[in-house]
């Protein structure tokens, strides 16, 4: 379906300077008894706290150089059902494949990631996108952006007409318009390809926005035969 970049990517290192939220205080969600709403009832209802739900189905990243890191273990923990993968785990991981000294100064690569999910006996694939065709990229996969200079790996949940949601390690869940994430963005999207993959994945689910259009879209599992443009085998599903 997209053309393979990989072996271009086997030599350019696509380092990630990340941004990382900061004072932000850690509220966790609360059961909450109600008494009293119907006589002689209770009512126990759990409440998110809105920290929780920005950062619900993503794992946040810790330091100021993990972004790659925590996308891909939201990857790993919500579209691989791997739910004790943290993103400590995969930066260990990685630091194994990748140069030290080359990652401090400039992030992790798409390649660092490649060799790691390699490891793990995933497939790493990369794609280059034309901007037309975006709408049809039907799996979660990590982009690089370029937000105010700095180069951050998010989670790109599914873009529908003028919004792409995304799942930003440092800022949580959020929706772009489409014009400005097709200005940060450097057309290229990195798949998870292998055995496990969850068609449901909460990832392809994300929360829209409160008005009527949200109506449009609807989820639906990832079919076969998308995932077999994406590189994945038929082995795979079984």
């Amino acid at each position: 379906m997209f053309p393979s970049i990989m072996t271009r990517m086997l030599s350019v290192l696509v380092g990630a300077g990340c941004l990382l939220a900061a004072g932000i205080s850690d509220v966790q969600a609360a059961n909450v008894r109600l008494g009293n709403v119907v006589s002689g009832t209770v009512i126990n209802k759990d409440v998110q706290s809105m920290r929780e739900r920005k950062f619900d189905t993503l794992v946040e990243q810790e330091t100021d150089f993990s972004c790659g890191a925590a996308s891909l273990a939201t990857l790993l923990r919500y579209a691989y059902n791997q739910p004790e993968i943290t993103e400590e785990d995969v930066l260990e991981g990685m630091l194994e494949v990748a140069d030290p000294d080359v990652v401090m100064e400039r992030g992790f690569s798409l390649l660092d990631l490649k060799n790691y999910v390699d490891r793990l006996g995933y497939r790493g694939r990369g794609y280059e996108v034309d901007t037309e065709t975006l709408d049809e990229v039907a799996i979660p996969v990590i982009v690089l952006l370029d937000i105010d200079g700095y180069k951050h790996f998010v989670v790109m949940k599914k873009a529908s007409d003028d919004r792409v949601y995304v799942g930003d390690p440092a800022l949580g869940n959020r929706v772009m318009e489409r014009d400005e994430f097709l200005a940060a963005w450097n057309n290229i999207i990195f798949a998870v390809v292998g055995e496990g993959f969850d068609t449901q994945t909460p990832l392809l689910d994300p929360d829209q926005p409160l008005t009527a259009r949200r109506l449009t879209d609807v989820f639906a599992p990832v079919p076969e035969q998308d995932l077999l443009d994406f590189g994945f085998r038929h082995a795979d599903f079984f």
